[in-house]
């Protein structure tokens, strides 16, 4: 970062990065340990990579582009001086998030350790907001104690259910030769529902860990209740009852999607779909299953949309004709995830295949005709994803608490075009 200087410095630390964490990957997988989960060193080292990879990125929009070159929620999150050994060591070291993530932007981390992210802020003149005072933090100890039972109840439900559902049964010989198809559809659906649990243990383990150090204020929603979800890593409801692939990925793995779309989607000028899916592939490690699964989610993913954008709008009245819709909507995208992830629990080459093999490869084939044979829009990037409708969403709730009277507390999210506002908070601070 020093040497190269903030015009290129997100390049070089992003291929760095990145390959210093595939060289770590390769050893750990075919050196030591292929085959096997494991906790090991890999798990940090991926954090980090996106730690270092982001701070790169979020430096070179505040010090080199200009703001008008910026997305909203680029400037919003853009570093606009190098930080010191200690800032860096501490964002990237930090006890809170270093073995689990999850991954969080540097000025959010920042404005916590600083202490900024309890100030109470109320409209002043020309609606412009000014801090008055700073207020006594909320406590996390119920949103703790909430996290804490979900992770209880996923561990029990993958220390049982799922040991009794495994993932690799739907390519057993004997299975494959005697179930019938709808027996078939409903264990791919139930093998993969049971895999889950494991997954929304540790993220929500990580997400209660900072929590509870104070970590993850967002503000007050519009009944005051203290928001705890600033770097929530899921939100299990809408992962189960998602009705579209969009639906699911923006639920499961938020910040790491997040950290997808501001290094590689936004900043990608060709297929940026393509090449997030890649990415996304090469930074979970270099099993084969990686990339069959990120390969083929790019299929569903682009066929999914365009199935989407041709038809959903002929479902939206009346209230009956919709509930079909979701309904099949919800079934459709249910036997699509978990026909896309099958390799990424496999890992390996051949029995992913032969996964995929015994289902003919119908969803492939699905999605490849829908592509040739519906009209596909070109989507507006930087303007429908999750973070914008995240900024969004923020600033109605700062917004509903203005018009009623109330206070609102600001969040690194909800803060744009700052540059003299930040110069005037800090010295009523020192005041």
């Amino acid at each position: 970062m020093i040497i190269i200087g903030v015009e290129n410095m997100h390049k070089y630390c992003f291929v760095f990065a990145l390959g210093y964490l595939t060289v770590c990957q390769i050893t750990r997988v075919y050196i030591f340990d292929y085959g096997q989960y494991s906790a090991d060193f890999s798990g940090p080292m991926m954090i980090i990579t996106q730690k270092i990879t982001s701070l790169a990125c979020e430096i070179h929009d505040g010090m080199f582009r200009k703001d008008e070159e910026l997305t909203p929620s680029q400037r919003g999150l853009a570093v606009r001086r190098m930080p010191s050994l200690l800032e860096y060591l501490s964002y990237n070291c930090n006890f809170m998030g270093i073995l689990a993530g999850p991954l969080c932007s540097y000025k959010d981390y920042i404005t916590f350790i600083e202490g900024r992210s309890y100030h109470v802020t109320q409209s002043g003149e020309h609606g412009k907001e000014e801090i008055q005072y700073e207020k006594t933090e909320p406590s996390p100890n119920m949103a703790v104690i909430q996290k804490l039972l979900v992770c209880g109840l996923s561990l029990l439900f993958h220390l049982t259910v799922s040991k009794t559902l495994p993932v690799e049964y739907n390519i057993d010989e004997h299975f494959q030769a005697t179930a019938s198809w709808p027996t078939k559809v409903i264990y791919l659906y139930v093998s993969l529902l049971a895999a889950r649990p494991k997954y929304y243990f540790a993220w929500t383990l990580a997400d209660a860990i900072n929590n509870a150090a104070g970590f993850g204020f967002r503000g007050y929603d519009k009944n005051g209740a203290a928001r705890w979800d600033l770097i929530s890593n899921l939100r299990i409801q809408q992962i189960e009852m998602s009705t579209s692939f969009k639906m699911f990925l923006d639920n499961w793995n938020i910040q790491t999607a997040l950290w997808l779309k501001r290094v590689c989607y936004e900043r990608t000028s060709s297929s940026p779909t393509i090449q997030t899916f890649i990415l996304s592939a090469i930074w979970h490690g270099v099993y084969p299953g990686y990339y069959l699964t990120f390969l083929t989610g790019v299929v569903m993913t682009l066929a999914a949309r365009a199935v989407r954008n041709n038809f959903r709008h002929h479902f939206i009245e009346p209230p009956q004709l919709k509930l079909l819709y979701d309904v099949i909507t919800w079934i459709a995208t249910q036997i699509a995830i978990s026909y896309t992830v099958v390799p990424f629990v496999l890992l390996s080459i051949k029995p992913s295949f032969m996964f995929y093999s015994s289902w003919y490869y119908s969803l492939h084939s699905a999605g490849i005709l829908v592509l040739l044979l519906l009209p596909v829009k070109k989507t507006q990037r930087g303007k429908n994803t999750h973070e914008n409708v995240q900024l969004s969403r923020s600033k109605k709730f700062d917004e509903r608490g203005n018009s009623l009277g109330q206070n609102s507390f600001s969040t690194t999210n909800n803060v744009c075009n700052q540059n003299q506002e930040l110069a005037s908070r800090h010295s009523s601070l020192k005041q």
